[in-house]
């Protein structure tokens, strides 16, 4: 699926009526949606615990802060994106603290094409997350699946007296018989020694 077709979740959280109404027009509905606003970052915050984002976009100040903690651990919780807009003279100092977390920064004002770009970035990261999301899935899938062999193992070691390498060439042996996976007979052998 190319990235025009992806379609994204995205909180934004700004006090200012003019920056939403200009934001609103770069996010069609068609590849971002839901699109949520709200004022400042306890309401960010109630929003994060009702769903997940795929992009969070803060624009500094805000009545109850900067944002550069909250920008850095929504960065640091999950796969969600972020993007702190802040004021040119404070941008160098705040990127410095938030950029070794992976929180996106942008001195504002800004204009249109830059935010497109910024949001042609943030497509890119939040790709690449998803990409190391599904290989940790992978990874933990098959840790488990280790885990199921080796009880099942132990469990042919003790009620049939194999030896190590006798369980494993049994569980291996069954699951090619069965057309079924390792895991599957594994199953089956727990359940009929436990």
């Amino acid at each position: 699926m190319s990235l025009k077709e992806r379609i994204y979740s995205v909180l934004i959280i700004s006090a200012s009526d003019n920056f939403n109404s200009v934001l609103s027009t770069l996010l069609p509905a068609s590849n971002y949606s839901p699109t949520q606003f709200v004022s400042n970052i306890s309401a960010a915050k109630r929003a994060l615990t009702e769903r997940d984002f795929d992009y969070v976009i803060i624009n500094s100040p805000l009545p109850d802060g900067v944002g550069t903690r909250f920008a850095i651990d929504t960065c640091c919780s999950g796969d969600t994106v972020v993007l702190l807009l802040v004021r040119t003279e404070l941008h160098a100092d705040i990127h410095d603290k938030v950029a070794e977390h992976g929180v996106f920064t942008l001195s504002k004002p800004t204009a249109k094409p830059i935010l497109t770009t910024a949001l042609g970035w943030m497509a890119s990261a939040r790709e690449r997350l998803r990409k190391t999301e599904k290989k940790t899935l992978s990874i933990e899938e098959k840790m488990e699946e280790i885990r199921i062999v080796n009880r099942a193992k132990w469990l042919l070691i003790r009620e049939l007296k194999m030896d190590e390498p006798e369980a494993h060439r049994y569980i291996e042996k069954q699951a090619m018989d069965q057309c079924v996976t390792r895991k599957a007979v594994a199953e089956e052998l727990i359940k009929k020694y436990s």
